[in-house]
């Protein structure tokens, strides 16, 4: 694989990253005004898919490159950085899309690296700004993604644990109202006998007067 290559690969992902933000805002600007999203969320489930794969080929192939001395150590760091910011968009891009995070509509030239060409000049197109990487080595900038991701990981953890304490809410909620519903099927039961009852002895005891004025008039 060739260096050119990869990079032809790595700017087709984010052109698709881009796509996907255009149609996740598509798909709720649907959604808002009653129209009808369920086929964009089937090209939305299919594209990330897609994405999701690419980001994974980017890895094996940089991988690759560099364990065969193609490419040296500092321009493997670099795309290494590149891949690791296509990994944290994916993060958000999901979570935008199941509702977690607002609506977004990133701008193309926020996605799109600076040149967009093969001759290796490739910009940072995400999350940190070059003054805030100004004088940081590549290890240092790459700890700092690093710091980013495992915020956002707590965050969706703590996301996780209120999903996972309101669907425990819901359980009990649950079961106390099948109990309640126990409950009334039981003072049905018992009212039906009851007025059951009440009939038979209204029976009865008109059944017993008419006796008593037959024998009164006799």
């Amino acid at each position: 694989m060739s260096q050119d290559h990869w990079l032809q690969n790595y700017n087709a992902t984010c052109r698709l990253v881009q796509e996907i933000a255009e149609n996740i805002h598509e798909r709720n600007r649907q959604q808002r005004t009653g129209g009808n999203a369920a086929k964009i969320n089937m090209t939305l489930r299919a594209s990330m898919q897609k994405l999701n794969q690419n980001i994974t080929h980017l890895k094996e192939t940089l991988l690759q490159a560099l364990s065969q001395h193609r490419i040296l150590q500092s321009e493997a760091d670099r795309r290494q950085n590149l891949v690791d910011d296509l990994v944290t968009r994916e993060r958000q891009i999901l979570a935008t899309f199941k509702g977690e995070t607002p609506d977004f509509e990133p701008s193309r030239s926020s996605l799109m690296p600076a040149g967009g060409g093969a001759s290796g000049a490739t910009a940072n197109p995400w999350l940190i700004d070059e003054s805030e990487t100004c004088g940081l080595t590549f290890g240092e900038i790459k700890q700092q993604q690093q710091h980013i991701i495992e915020v956002q990981d707590a965050g969706l953890d703590a996301l996780a644990a209120v999903i996972s304490r309101q669907k425990q809410m819901g359980k009990d909620i649950g079961n106390e109202l099948d109990e309640q519903n126990e409950i009334i099927d039981d003072l049905t039961n018992l009212v039906d006998k009851t007025d059951s009852r009440i009939r038979s002895e209204t029976r009865r005891v008109k059944l017993v007067e008419v006796k008593s004025a037959s024998c009164g008039s006799a």
